[in-house]
Parts: C-alpha cells; structure tokens; sequence
C-alpha cells in the first residue's frame, strides 16, 4: 500500500519541489492550497482532512514592512492567519486522524532562529512555528506521531523579489535552491527524531 501525504502550500516555491520529492519516492500527494480551494487558516477546510501518513505544513507568506510603526494591519493579520493559524489548526487536525507512526514536518525559517530586521513580522510568525513545534512533540510522540521543522536561509522562489533580491545579490548571499529545501524535509521525515528544527543553508548537509 503506497503512502499518502498532504503538502500545503505546494503549488509553486518550495512547496512544489517538496510535492515532487514526495512524489519521486512514491508518495501519494495532496495538493492543499489557496489554487486548489484550500484555505489553510479557515478551520472548516482542516475538518475535511483525514488521515494521511507524512504531512508538510509548508504555506507561507511574507509580513510586511520593517518598521514597526508602518506594519499593516492587514498584512500583519493575514501573515498570523496564513504562517501560524495554518500550522496550529493543521498540527490540530492532523492529531486526531494521523495513524501511528505519522510524520509532520513544518517549514519554518531560519528566521525563526534569530532577528530579521527586514520584516519583523516574518520572524514574529517563524519563531512561533518553530516553539510549537518543539512544544507539541512530546504530545505527539505519546500518539506516535513525529514532528519536525526546517529553517531554512533565503530561498528562490517567488516570495524573494524587488529590492529583497537585489540586496542579495549585491552582497553576494548565495540563494537555496527550493530542490535543496525538500532534499532537507525528506531528511527530517526519515531521521528518526521529533521536535528539532533543521537548519538548511547552501551547499550544506541539514542540521538540527
């Protein structure tokens, strides 16, 4: 009996290279994303969801401006509901109908690891990812589940854009290839462990 898995997030960036990972080790995938009907903040979408062996919470979106007194309220609202609402109301889902020996991973950032002057609302969001993570595992574990997070560095896909890439470029910072990402969350599914957040960067193996 092949796997079945949900990757939300995973029409385009790293979601679609985690998809055809999942897929090349022949996993059954699950598309769920805003392009296929799927709303990953709205708790009604979730309660569709049944059980599924590997799932990655992978939708994401940037916060907004760098200084505080200018943050949307729109943006910084729709970053909570799309970046922390997504990965607690799917850890949520996934609790009740995973089977034994169920594997999440979370993509979270190494902005969850340190400050991001950039867009503190990001960070804000990314830091929450990865302290859930490492908070619920014990729970999860106690139901056979585990879970795990990726942070990676800066990525190409479409969320790095304008002034954000050229910056990058200028200062010669090197840019994952989203291949490098889900070469690290099929890592983290198979590594036996829960509750680490793996570090992705470069031209570098994945740590925790």
């Amino acid at each position: 009996m092949s796997r079945q898995a949900l990757v939300t997030g995973g029409s385009s960036g790293i979601g679609a290279a985690i998809v055809a990972r999942l897929e090349a080790e022949g996993v059954d995938v699950d598309v769920l994303d805003l392009a296929t009907g799927f709303d990953v903040s709205q708790p009604e979408h979730w309660e569709r969801v049944g059980p599924v062996d590997v799932a990655c919470l992978n939708a994401g979106v940037l916060g907004g401006a760098a200084d505080p007194a200018e943050i949307s309220l729109d943006d910084y609202r729709r970053a909570i509901a799309v970046n922390v609402d997504g990965v607690v109301l799917g850890v949520r889902r996934l609790a009740q109908v995973m089977p034994d020996r169920g594997r999440i991973v979370c993509t979270a950032s190494l902005a969850g690891l340190t400050a991001v002057p950039d867009d503190p609302v990001y960070a804000l969001t990314k830091h929450a990812v990865v302290g859930s993570v490492r908070s619920v595992a014990g729970a999860l574990e106690a139901r056979g589940i585990a879970i795990n997070a990726v942070c990676p560095g800066f990525a190409d896909t479409p969320m790095v854009t304008g002034t954000a890439r050229e910056r990058l470029e200028q200062a010669g910072f090197p840019l994952l290839a989203p291949e490098e990402v889900a070469d690290a969350v099929w890592t983290a599914l198979g590594s036996g462990e829960t509750g680490h957040a793996w570090v992705v960067q470069p031209g570098r193996p994945p740590v925790d």
